[in-house]
């Protein structure tokens, strides 16, 4: 007992390094993989290329979020959400937080040996955009936009493993998901806008100011868009446009919350997302699971 409680302790800085304690963002990658996977086979994913997509989403997630707290281990400890995280607070040095991102980045490309070619490239390219991703917050303000690039790709590869190629509803649903996550990360951005603005990162809730809510709404608008062509072109039936009528009232419901701009209900509003990424998902899959 006395062993596994030392272990825990000593594994905890990593686990939180990687996130572990917060799961939002692993769900906010799944839900699109899972949508396209269901979306790709007809309801009929194979278990193992299900398996592989799930872990090589929690995989490149934690390695993410590994790689952006190297990058902003000298930005962290100036915002108050992030000023205890293990790299900024000394619990992590910097070398063992490099090993653990090869040691991630290594299980996530054992994985690919088992995927076709044309998945692997789309692969690659998204591991190359989810590591170049901590570099837009200093050099543009759209880093919630190449986040939602990134976040995305599982969408085209999904497409790609299960069909051999990427049709143009693959990258209908893949423009649907970059504006939701450009819109859900610009909620989370308003969190820490205060504490950017004093130390210059940048991102598009402070390009946007004033605006912010007006232009989220306008962001949720076109990602409902995107998802209705994404139903009728995929000739998805009375299920998945009942989510999508589900998911207008959760959009509506963030926007009273981030109205005031007060940060736990933005923060609250962020969380808010899982529940549009799944309703989605249990669109598709109902729809899948009558059709067959």
């Amino acid at each position: 007992m006395n062993q596994l409680s030392t272990l825990f302790n000593q594994s905890r800085p990593y686990l939180l390094l990687m996130r572990m304690d917060r799961p939002i963002g692993t769900l906010l990658l799944l839900w699109p993989a899972w949508w396209a996977l269901w979306s790709a086979s007809n309801g009929q994913p194979e278990f193992s290329v299900w398996l592989i997509f799930s872990i090589g989403v929690f995989l490149m997630r934690s390695a993410g979020c590994v790689i952006n707290d190297i990058a902003d281990r000298n930005i962290d400890g100036h915002v108050k959400r992030t000023q205890n995280r293990p790299l900024t607070s000394g619990k992590i040095s910097l070398k063992q937080a490099y090993i653990l991102f090869v040691g991630l980045m290594i299980c996530a490309a054992i994985l690919l040996l088992f995927l076709s070619q044309l998945t692997i490239m789309l692969a690659l390219i998204a591991a190359f955009l989810a590591v170049t991703y901590p570099l837009m917050k200093r050099h543009t303000y759209l880093p919630q936009v190449y986040l939602g690039v990134a976040f995305s790709f599982s969408i085209p590869m999904a497409f790609a493993e299960i069909t051999g190629h990427v049709p143009q509803e693959a990258w209908l649903l893949f423009v649907a998901n970059i504006l939701w996550t450009t819109a859900y990360d610009t909620i989370y951005a308003m969190v820490d806008r205060k504490d950017d603005l004093k130390i210059g990162v940048k991102s598009t809730a402070v390009l946007f100011g004033d605006l912010d809510r007006v232009i989220i709404g306008i962001i949720q608008l076109l990602t409902l868009m995107a998802l209705f062509l994404f139903g009728k072109q995929m000739s998805f039936t009375a299920p998945y446009f009942l989510a999508l009528v589900a998911v207008i009232w959760l959009f509506a419901h963030q926007q009273l919350l981030i109205h005031q701009r007060n940060e736990a209900k933005c923060f609250k509003a962020f969380l808010n997302n899982n529940w549009v990424g799944m309703i989605i998902f249990l669109g598709i899959f109902i729809h899948t699971l009558l059709k067959n």
